[in-house]
């Protein structure tokens, strides 16, 4: 099961990179209330995203702040996952700091540069296409998991 999800993964490089990208350039910065919808915008990619790779119960939390996507696959004997990661990012002043328009994402050679990258919708999005590619080859994941993806935790999280 595995190396088939493996191969899967190296054979779609290319296109989760693509989505990857996608994901980087909604400008979800939770700290200024003026992107309050690309948060919103970020929660709905996520969730669609979830629903895509063949979680059957995805949705979406509205919050007296920003929502948060919680997901579960739940068909597998034995322990259950949680995977957590969050899809809003910091603020990007200065911004005469940047070399390149933050949310404007750059592959250069193995690395991706933008904001988002590594804190945290990189990270969020292994897992999103490692579960992919085992959904995609065997029909099942290894284990149950549940997801919870959230809009808040560069504000300290005070509606999770």
């Amino acid at each position: 099961m595995l190396a088939k999800a493996l191969n899967y993964a190296r054979e779609k490089r290319g296109k989760h990179l693509t989505e990857l990208c996608d994901w980087l350039r909604i400008p979800s910065i939770s700290t200024l209330s003026e992107y309050e919808a690309d948060v919103a915008l970020a929660a709905q990619w996520t969730s669609n995203k979830l629903q895509e790779i063949g979680f059957k119960q995805v949705r979406i939390d509205r919050t007296p702040g920003h929502p948060l996507v919680y997901a579960e696959w739940l068909e597998a004997e034995g322990p259950t996952l949680l995977v957590y990661g969050h899809f809003d990012v910091q603020p990007v002043d200065p911004l005469d700091a940047w070399t390149r328009p933050p949310f404007d994402p750059l592959v250069a050679g193995d690395s991706l540069f933008g904001r988002g990258a590594s804190d945290d919708k990189g990270q969020a999005f292994a897992l999103l296409a490692a579960m992919e590619s085992y959904l995609s080859t065997s029909g099942q994941l290894p284990v149950n998991v549940k997801v919870i993806l959230e809009g808040e935790e560069e504000i300290s999280s005070p509606h999770l």
